[in-house]
């Protein structure tokens, strides 16, 4: 490398094998990299040189981004933001659906379950034909919604053992997909961790519009939601920074730490125990 240059026994049009050699190569010290690209005979000048250069960082790039995504994290990401967008969907299609077949058909309920019945009808004109293939429709996306849910609950210990252990798969799978990837997530401090998904109310208070937030995405588990409200900031601030912790075992070692689980529990009966004081 120090004697050629970066791109020694590469082809000059293989931009994969340049990029490549980018990303994995290194050297001592630093060197006139062109005119030694030039002796080598891999361009015939600087300037061709320079281009060869911004295919292979162009190349490399790609590489690392097609990685990156194809990541098992960021798999649990597409697959976490996927299930929330079904689930939109479906919610939304549901109200139109029912409300529709609720002016053709007797005793039609709302939601999801409403158009699940709906769905079983048989259709007797053109009317109610569209009126259940709309509820079909609404069927097939809470389905397809499940399907992915089931997904996310297989993977996330996979990928998040101890972050899963302690929020569950979904909201161990939702932190993650809030900081961007585990190792992202992994790197926020537990403050960061406990407001994640609350940026609007973080950014209202920031502005002065509102009071600081206590919690994100959090509140949605047992320890935060089920906790006396005068405590609530308390167990959030204890499941945030347990959950900090896993995230950063998970990347760094990935091994099964139940211990993190037990002095979460512990913490957490310590602060409920402040409502019978």
């Amino acid at each position: 490398m120090t004697e050629q240059g970066w791109f020694v026994g590469v082809e000059p049009g293989d931009a994969a094998a340049m990029g490549e050699a980018v990303r994995e190569g290194e050297a001592d010290a630093p060197a006139d990299w062109p005119e030694r690209a030039v002796d080598a005979g891999f361009a015939d000048d600087a300037d061709e040189y320079y281009e060869l250069l911004r295919d292979a960082t162009l190349a490399g790039t790609r590489a690392a981004v097609r990685e990156r995504e194809a990541a098992d994290d960021q798999q649990l990401i597409h697959a976490v933001r996927a299930a929330a967008d079904l689930a939109d969907a479906a919610n939304e299609l549901a109200e139109r659906g029912t409300e529709w077949a609720g002016s053709v058909f007797a005793d039609v309920d709302s939601g999801v379950e409403g158009a699940r019945e709906v769905a079983e009808r048989e259709p007797e004109n053109a009317t109610e034909e569209r009126a259940v293939a709309l509820c079909e429709r609404v069927a097939g996306l809470a389905d397809e919604r499940d399907d992915v849910r089931e997904y996310v609950e297989r993977q996330a210990p996979t990928v998040a053992p101890n972050l899963s252990n302690l929020a569950g798969p979904m909201l161990a799978a939702r932190l993650i997909a809030l900081a961007g990837g585990l190792d992202d997530l992994a790197k926020q401090p537990s403050g960061t961790v406990q407001v994640l998904g609350a940026e609007d109310a973080l950014f209202a208070h920031l502005r002065g519009h509102a009071p600081s937030p206590k919690h994100g995405a959090i509140y949605t588990h047992d320890y935060v939601r089920n906790t006396h409200p005068e405590h609530r900031g308390s167990a959030a601030r204890a499941l945030a920074g347990k959950l900090s912790i896993a995230a950063r075992i998970d990347h760094y070692s990935g091994d099964l730490r139940p211990e993190l689980r037990e002095e979460l529990d512990e913490r957490i009966e310590r602060i409920r125990a402040r409502d019978t004081e």
